[in-house]
């Protein structure tokens, strides 16, 4: 069962790194990590990285 299992994953794998190399899906994945960056920043109060050595 371990083998099929496996198999099915790297089926579903595959799947999602093809259409992620479609330049329409690329826009769609880029907007939406800008996006989620701005939610952080601004929750962050608008700065960039956090402060080292805390």
């Amino acid at each position: 069962m371990g083998i099929f299992k496996k198999a099915a994953t790297l089926g579903i794998v595959k799947k999602v790194y093809d259409e992620s190399r479609k330049p329409q899906n690329q826009q769609r994945i880029k907007s939406a990590v800008d996006r989620v960056q701005s939610q952080v920043r601004s929750r962050r109060g608008g700065g960039g990285r956090p402060p080292q050595g805390h």
